[in-house]
């Protein structure tokens, strides 16, 4: 079985194309949704969370992530520290996950994939583009957030060109290509590959 990354930065739509692959049978990995899990209750990570960002993060046994998202934001090292913790148990969850599934390919999406390494783990990789005043305006009007909120979190994401650096599919959910064609041409040539 093949595993596939979907990946996009920030208001690209890899959420809205997962879906699209949902519909085809393609079972999808939410690793962001598996992040927050393995935040809130895996102890492990949590003790190490909590050594390295310390109590003001905790929140009734768990981590608050509110408070761990306004150190991590602001703060390139802390975020890479946070991702060393988290990124290889999503991995590990994953792969576990994948071993479950009964189909041709998995798809994980993920956020981050070019900037923790996770795609080299990967058989290959689909990246959705779109063009940052696009992005930015979907993240303000989903999130309900200031433009300047959005741009910070810009800031802590590769950009468009190293995502695409490790692209083996491009998807573009720019508004002006249809993103089902995308979708069915990129699932047809992942169903031609090999396991």
């Amino acid at each position: 079985m093949l595993k596939v990354g979907l990946t996009g930065g920030i208001g690209s739509g890899k959420s809205t194309i997962a879906r699209v692959f949902r519909t085809l049978g393609i079972p999808v990995f939410e690793a962001d949704a598996a992040g927050r899990d393995i935040l809130q209750h895996d102890q492990d990570v949590i003790r190490t969370v909590l050594h390295r960002f310390g109590p003001g993060v905790a929140l009734e046994g768990a981590i608050d992530r509110a408070a761990l998202g306004r150190i991590v934001f602001s703060d390139a090292g802390a975020l890479q520290d946070l991702n060393a913790i988290i990124h290889p148990v999503v991995r590990r969850t994953f792969m576990t996950w994948a071993g479950d599934q009964r189909s041709h390919y998995v798809l994980m999406e993920a956020a981050i994939l070019a900037e923790t390494g996770g795609h080299e783990a990967l058989d290959q990789v689909v990246v959705v583009t779109a063009p940052e005043a696009l992005r930015i305006a979907r993240v303000v009007q989903r999130d309900r957030v200031e433009e300047a909120a959005v741009r910070s979190r810009l800031a802590n994401q590769v950009d468009d060109a190293r995502r695409l650096a490790i692209a083996d599919h491009v998807i573009q959910n720019d508004d002006q290509h249809l993103v089902i064609p995308q979708v069915l041409a990129v699932h047809g040539a992942i169903l031609n590959t090999g396991p």
